[in-house]
């Protein structure tokens, strides 16, 4: 077994070793025994996967800490890579509540986890700036000198607030309070997310599959990004392709789904 430390210390590697690394989100231990099958080095969690798989919307409060805490355990007990939570904003909006959920993380062997400045609240749904900036320092606080990297997000992009300047301002004050990696989903164009890389110090992480943006590996990494995650999207094309084969069954009465699928012997593989 692979000792917490050392799965920290990969994962710190990671992070400073040349071009850009892809952390792919599974949303159970079979996904997550999966990419680790396939190669990758590390893995992250989903909010957005974890309610789908529990028959929920994807929005903030409908998980619970405990849930995706739960969650998180089963995919860390699943591999020997690195993983990493989205523990949205901490399941509160308090200083407190970041430090909670943060050393909630580390007692499941995770070594890592994101916190981001939403609120909760439609009507106004991104922290005020002073207010995310303590969370981030209550959360560095509660890592430190622990084997944990933690990863601050800035929202604005995902909630209409096309403000790069003041995504930027946030990033960089979440890396003075603490922050090892900054993160905003949903920039709009590479010339933004390049901009970003130039205006902060920390590794950016940033989210692929959403929409039409293809940008590859090696140009995120020209623009200066380090980390890649995935979010949803890979839940969202098993559940894809769950529909399309359920409606070609229904719809059409055959089975060339079947064509298609990994075989039994290649899953049963994976699981041991």
């Amino acid at each position: 077994m692979i000792s917490l430390q050392s799965k920290y210390d990969a994962f710190c590697d990671l992070h400073t070793a040349p071009g850009a690394f892809v952390m792919p989100n599974p949303w159970d231990a079979g996904t997550a025994k999966i990419l680790s099958a396939v190669g990758f080095s590390a893995l992250a969690t989903t909010s957005a996967g974890l309610a789908f798989a529990t028959g929920r919307k994807d929005a903030e409060g409908a998980l619970s800490l405990d849930e995706v805490l739960a969650n998180a355990r089963d995919i860390v007990e699943a591999c020997d890579l690195p993983v990493s939570a989205d523990l949205e904003n901490g399941f509160g909006t308090t200083p407190n509540d970041a430090e909670i959920a943060i050393k909630q993380a580390m007692d499941i062997g995770l070594v890592g986890g994101s916190i981001e400045d939403t609120t909760n609240d439609p009507t106004n749904p991104i922290q005020d700036f002073d207010r995310a900036v303590e969370q981030i320092q209550a959360a560095a606080q509660a890592c430190k000198d622990r084997p944990f990297l933690l990863t601050a997000r800035a929202e604005n992009f995902s909630y209409g607030r096309a403000d790069l300047a003041d995504t930027i301002a946030r990033l960089q004050a979440f890396g003075d309070a603490g922050a090892d990696v900054l993160y905003a989903p949903e920039l709009p164009d590479l010339q933004s997310i390049r901009i970003l890389c130039q205006e902060v110090d920390q590794p950016v992480n940033v989210v692929m599959g959403l929409g039409d943006l293809t940008w590859s590996v090696d140009e995120l990494a020209e623009a200066g990004v380090k980390r890649i995650s995935v979010g949803g999207s890979f839940a969202r094309v098993a559940l894809g392709a769950l529909i399309q084969a359920a409606n070609e069954v229904r719809e059409h009465g055959i089975f060339s789904y079947a064509n298609q699928t990994i075989s039994h012997t290649e899953i049963t593989e994976m699981m041991t």
